[in-house]
């Protein structure tokens, strides 16, 4: 029997904000990235997003691996995107007293 071996598609698709996702979950590329980053195995990953898939997981990381260029640039605009949403946050919600606030 002749083994025929077929292209896998990436199992990453952006929503409608542009955030990119693994499989049909809610889990985000820079979750996975970052948690292989931070020394996770693929079966580990899986253990602590268990709604994904292992096949997913290891593919994503390949993904990662095969075009780091691209993810990294990619992570670093999340980032940016997380600081400017923080800083509005921030900025339109005094923190000073929040706790006394919530507790009256």
């Amino acid at each position: 029997m002749e083994l025929v071996i077929e292209p896998t598609a990436t199992p990453l698709a952006a929503d409608a904000h542009g955030v990119v996702r693994v499989g049909n979950t809610r889990v985000t590329l820079e979750t996975v990235v970052h948690t292989f980053l931070d020394g996770a195995a693929a079966e580990e990953i899986v253990l602590q997003y268990p709604s994904l898939r292992l096949a997913d997981v290891y593919a994503t990381i390949t993904c990662y691996l095969q075009h780091k260029l691209q993810v990294d640039a990619y992570l670093r605009d999340r980032e940016h995107l997380a600081g400017q949403v923080q800083e509005r946050i921030e900025t339109g919600h005094d923190p000073v007293g929040v706790r006394a606030r919530l507790l009256a």
